[in-house]
């Protein structure tokens, strides 16, 4: 085990998750949060079945010990042994026997997917109901069929994992993602391992300015607990954050922004993506994952949401199709040092103040420039040199030089440490533009 490469532990962790029947509270989340916890040191916060949480009101547990439909000829269809999408999440019990005329009134399917098995959920209205390809849908034979859904909704408990690792400073970036979905690949568990294996990389690294919080629950109302917990605390200490959601497939990068579309999480993100192909930028809106939450009008947080094909954005998604077949383990890789570069320029992101004001200095005299040159060949080097001596006023950060200049974040980090050895520039003290 020790000498996996990335992409294979992501892909030993994902089918050791990719069996668990997850939902928003009950075994599954917790086995699944247990699982990660090998590599993230959770604590668990519980949030007792009956607890209101702003307008919201935390659910029953679910569990399910079997589920099918049986017709004429005695085949078994819709099995949640087989498959933990035929059954309507949350599906309360039943046991009884109907026509095929009184069963498709709790038949779901999706007509111009043939193929393709929905994913649906009542949580908050108890009903029940099975999911099929209308292929099958279609193939169903005239006549009575036993139902049996053998599901328990009981007091209990909803859990959200949170794990912290310090930094110098009290000042917070934020990861999230969400733990709830049976059998979806990009849009579940690709989040995830993302947010796993990003804070196994990061927790190697002794110093840090930031502090860095990780938070998975369960989607949407696992969030509005934990900022039920947290927000007045986010409120005062975050700087950015991120969903991580489908961010395994193919598909290049996209960043959705913060509500306000200005902030140092936009920034960061944004000079990120720019350096990969095909990437794109789209504008906040309140529908689509966990960000909602964050970005809801009480909170205002600063927080993206990190992808590559959107929800909604590829033909699997929500269905039976979004499994092992449409990860990428080579681009669920790509995500993590995506998302562990974002981290580190958030941590490294410091306004600079030049020592020499008037005019520029003479460079090579401090050994940071050649002393002879052609005109007709500047390199990269020396013009992050040139950029950071000109813009180092103690306004503009890292990232401001960075989209000024069109030269990575990386690059000019590494050349502004040099040049602070060289005693050109000096730290600027904190400095925060953004208002969310």
């Amino acid at each position: 085990m020790g000498n996996e490469n990335l992409e294979a532990r992501l892909q030993r962790y994902f089918d050791r998750l990719w069996p668990i029947p997850r939902t928003l509270a009950g075994p599954g989340f917790r086995e699944s949060l247990q699982i990660l916890e090998e590599m993230v040191p959770f604590e668990w916060l519980h949030f007792p079945t009956g607890t209101q949480v702003f307008d919201w009101t935390i659910p029953l547990e679910w569990n399910v010990r079997e589920a099918f439909i049986q017709g004429p000829d005695r085949v078994r269809r819709a099995d949640f042994k087989v498959n933990n999408l035929y059954l309507v999440g949350y599906s309360a019990p039943f046991r009884g026997r109907l026509h095929l005329s009184e069963l498709k009134k709790h038949l779901h399917t999706i007509p111009e997917i043939p193929q393709a098995i929905p994913y649906m959920t009542s949580y908050y209205k108890e009903s029940w109901g099975f999911c099929l390809s209308h292929a099958e849908f279609e193939a169903l034979p005239e006549g009575e069929y036993d139902v049996i859904v053998d599901t328990t909704l009981s007091v209990g408990t909803l859990v959200v994992g949170e794990a912290i690792l310090p930094g110098e400073t009290e000042r917070e970036i934020l990861i999230s993602s969400y733990l709830c979905h049976p059998s979806m690949a990009n849009n579940e568990l690709s989040g995830p391992l993302v947010l796993a294996f990003l804070y196994e990389r990061l927790s190697k690294i002794t110093k840090h300015r930031c502090t860095f919080r990780f938070v998975i629950g369960p989607e949407t109302i696992g969030t509005i607990a934990y900022l039920h917990e947290r927000g007045e605390h986010l409120r005062n200490t975050l700087d950015a954050g991120y969903v991580l959601t489908c961010i395994g497939d193919r598909g290049p990068f996209t960043y959705k922004q913060t509500r306000s579309g200005n902030t140092l999480a936009d920034r960061c993100a944004e000079e990120a993506v720019s350096h990969r192909s095909g990437s794109k930028v789209m504008p906040f809106f309140p529908n689509g994952s966990d960000e909602r939450q964050y970005n809801s009008p009480g909170f205002k947080l600063p927080v993206g949401s990190l992808m590559r094909s959107p929800y909604n954005h590829y033909p699997e998604y929500h269905t039976s199709l979004d499994n092992k077949d449409v990860i990428s383990f080579v681009h669920l890789a790509e995500s993590v040092e995506l998302c562990a570069e974002i981290a580190l320029n958030l941590d490294r992101n410091v306004a600079w103040v030049s020592n020499i004001q008037q005019c520029e200095p003479f460079l090579s005299k401090y050994g940071v420039f050649p002393t002879s040159h052609s005109v007709r060949s500047i390199d990269d080097w020396k013009m992050a040199v040139l950029w950071l001596m000109n813009l180092s006023d103690g306004k503009n950060d890292l990232l401001d030089i960075a989209k000024k200049s069109g030269i990575p974040f990386a690059l000019l980090h590494q050349t502004a440490l040099k040049l602070e050895q060289a005693g050109l520039v000096r730290r600027a003290a904190s400095l925060n533009k953004e208002t969310p």
